[in-house]
This record gives structure tokens, sequence and C-alpha cells, in this order.
């Protein structure tokens, strides 16, 4: 909810239900993968230039909303314990949480002036209660600006769902309320990650994820600042690194860039590593590939560590090459081995084992290049209008400590352009800001309160 002196003022509260009941009885039960990212909390922000609607209680907005819960019940159900302890989601229909709000200034200001601790006020940031069987794990925060422009806020659990998810629940939404098929209609099967186990014999993934579970990060001020780059520079720079990585993705470039320039914020490692820790979503990753609407969660983390010699700190293409070698050899088998790792870990009587942090202590880079396809972003086209394309979306994780996390995004402009959303600790992030390799390409700063 927002803070005292913040220029966001809740003013309402509803609750949406599914237009159609679900027939009693009817549970989903969480896998070991939505346990293990249990710690974390999720928020989306899609940003309009204009109102698509409006007296929201009335329109046909709410209307379709009911109408795409009803191939959701997940989102307008509540968390309850199963006989073995292990989180599943009652789907009784109770609905999902909508929450209004008035924005005391432009949009076109607000991206400009606005930081991230008020872009929080935009979704809903509440710690999931001991007993959640009364309480909405998501929801829906409508926050109206001066001027006409709207931003849609939506928050999870990070046990309930993952960034697609989230992206398509709210693209269905549209979907729906244009009278549109759903392009990505969910699937709530657990059956896209049953699989063939085979022994990790490589000890990658059994290894990374033991680590994390052990992992202990001092707590400092986290803040953070959101870049975003136009097609043009990111073409120059992937023309710039291409004789030593002639495949490398917007993806390869930006990870290894703002990885370099951190390695040189932060204080030198005892050992002289260097490591990266990278968050893939796989369901088009594997063989065969898992359909987009799969609704939970579907990341594969990863570990890349070089000796400061392999980083070269004076070559980014180097360091490019070895990124998009690090996520271009990530394959099926090693999927599975992290998935069959957290399902080995149940305790006795089935239950899972408690969650860690996902999202550090090591420093942590997500992409969205999946968010792609074709030519087209799932999150610039989720549009209520068809000329009326977001003109900015966030995402940000709760609870993310340690180094720090860097989200490499689709951007609206779309084609080669990205937006970076950095978290780190107060103290590195004005070097970062004021980087000049960083500064190079000429980023676009916005909810960076400058």
């Amino acid at each position: 909810m927002a803070n005292i002196n913040s220029r966001v003022s809740v003013h309402s509260m509803l609750t949406a239900v599914s237009s159609k009941p679900v027939g009693p009885g009817q549970t989903h039960p969480l896998s070991a993968l939505d346990h293990a990212m249990a710690l974390h909390t999720l928020h989306l922000v899609f940003y309009y230039k204009k109102n698509p609607f409006g007296i929201f209680d009335v329109d046909p907005l709410r209307v379709s909303l009911s109408e795409v819960l009803s191939l959701y019940p997940q989102v307008a159900g509540r968390l309850t314990r199963g006989e073995s302890g292990n989180w599943e989601v009652k789907c009784n229909d109770a609905g999902v949480r909508i929450l209004r709000a008035n924005v005391g200034v432009t949009i076109d200001e607000w991206l400009r002036s606005a930081d991230v601790s008020e872009e929080k006020d935009l979704t809903v940031w509440e710690e999931m209660p001991e007993d959640p069987s009364t309480w909405s794990p998501f929801r829906i925060q409508v926050n109206e600006f001066e001027g006409g422009g709207v931003a849609f806020g939506l928050s999870c659990t990070h046990m309930n769902a993952d960034p697609t998810s989230v992206t398509l629940f709210f693209k269905s939404w549209i979907e729906s309320h244009r009278q549109e098929p759903i392009e990505h209609p969910p699937l709530f099967n657990s059956t896209p990650l049953h699989h063939q186990q085979v022994p990790d014999t490589s000890g990658k993934s059994t290894n990374y994820y033991a680590n994390k579970a052990n992992a202990r990060a001092p707590s400092v001020k986290m803040v953070t600042a959101t870049f975003r780059f136009s097609n043009s520079a990111i073409n120059k720079c992937l023309n710039e690194v291409h004789d030593q990585c002639p495949q490398a993705t917007p993806f390869d470039l930006l990870a290894a860039l703002f990885w370099t320039r951190l390695v040189l914020l932060k204080a030198p490692k005892h050992d002289n590593k260097c490591s990266l820790s990278v968050c893939l979503d796989f369901r088009r990753l594997v063989q065969p590939p898992i359909p987009l609407g799969y609704f939970g969660n579907a990341l594969h983390f990863s570990m890349l560590t070089l000796n400061e010699e392999e980083m070269d700190y004076g070559k980014l293409g180097h360091v490019v090459e070895l990124v998009h070698r690090h996520v271009s050899g990530v394959e099926t088998e090693e999927v599975w081995y992290a998935v069959d790792w957290l399902e080995s870990q149940k305790e006795e009587g089935g239950k899972h084992a408690p969650p860690f942090r996902m999202y550090g202590p090591e420093l942590t880079c997500v992409s969205m290049e999946h968010m792609i396809i074709g030519n087209k972003s799932l999150m610039s086209s989720a549009s209520f209008k068809s000329d009326e394309k977001p003109v900015h979306v966030a995402c940000h994780f709760g609870n993310v400590v340690g180094e720090g996390l860097i989200v490499v995004l689709p951007s609206v402009e779309e084609d080669l352009a990205r937006t970076v959303i950095v978290t780190l600790p107060e103290e590195e992030m004005p070097q970062l800001c004021e980087d000049q390799a960083i500064q190079r390409l000429q980023p676009t700063m916005l909810i960076s309160g400058r």
C-alpha cells in the first residue's frame, strides 16, 4: 500500500470472481520448483498513455476479467497446506483483490521523476500471512494518472507464478476484453514437469542448488535503477563485438556489459573468481518444449564463473562470447537435473524442503528473451486497443539481497531495444549510473528519480 508521502493514493478495493463457478474440491498442488521460489514475490507494471476504461466498477473490463478468471481458477483460489504439509491452491473462486488508486502527476512526469520506492506503490507488496486461507495471493492495482494515463500493477507470490505466467494472464485478460481468441491458453497440469529421471553425472545443477541452499547474505539496503537502450544503440554494440561473438543476442551483450562493470565496483573476491547466476525460462529450452501457457514456475538457474583473466576487463566481446556459450549450452538434461534435485530434497512424509533465496546472494541476471516470439514481444503486445501499446513495462522481484539483480526485458520499442532493471546495494548504484561504458550506449533513465 502507498506510504504517507506517496503521490499514489489507493481509494478503493473490490474483488473480482470467475464468471463460471469452479467444481467443488478442486485443488492444484504446487511443484518442488514452485516451493523453492517461496521467499520471493513478483510485481509487474504495465503503463499506458490512455485509460482504456471509464468507471472500472461497471466497465466491460471488469466483466472480461471475470470471464478470464474462469480459465485461471488458480489465480482466484487460496493457498492451503495439503496432507503432506506442502502448499496447494484450493480453487474455491474466492476471487482476486483489485485496488484502485489515483496518481497525483501525469504518466510522463511519473516516468521522469519517480524512483522505484514510489513505483512499488503501484503494486501490492505484502508478506503472505501465516494462515493464507482467506488471503488473495494475486492482486491487481489499477492506477489512474492525471491527464488520462493508467498503470496496471500485478502482484503475486512467486510460489504461485513466474513472470511468463503473470504476463500471459494479463495478456489473456486483454484478449478476452477485445473478444479475441486466447493466444496462449493456460495449462495447469504439472505433467510437463514430469520426465524420465537421469542421474546428474556432471554435478552442475546438484552443486549449484546445494550451494544456494546453504548460502547466506548480509542484509543491506538495496536500490533499483531502470535503463532503456534503443534499438540503434544495441545494434551498434552488437556489431562491435561481432568478430568475437557473431551469434550474440541483446541479452548476451547486456549481461556481459553490466557484469563486467559491476565487477569493477565490487570488492575483489579472495579466490579471484567472478560469478554470475543466470536465470532462464525453460519452457522453450527443453525438448519437447513446454507450452508457454504452462502456469507456475519454469525457471532454470545456473552459474557462470570466470577468473579475472577470463573477464579481461578491457575486452567486452570476449565476455559476451562466454555468456552466449553458457546460455546456449543449457540443455534439457541440465534443466531436469535441477528439477530432480529439488524433488529429492523432500523430508520424511513427502514435505518439500524449506525454500532458499533464488535471487541472490550472488549477482543474478534474469533473461526475458523468450518473451519475444518472431519480432513481437509478449509484454508489448498486451494492448487494450491495437494502436495503444504499453509505453513501459517494469518487472520487480521481492526479497532480493546480496550482490544484486539484473533483469533484461524486451523494450516497448521492440526489435533489439531492451530495458535493464538493476537492483544493487545502495552504495554501488551512483557509480553504475555514471559508468562511462554504459553511458556510451546513451540509455534513457526511467523510474530512477533523475
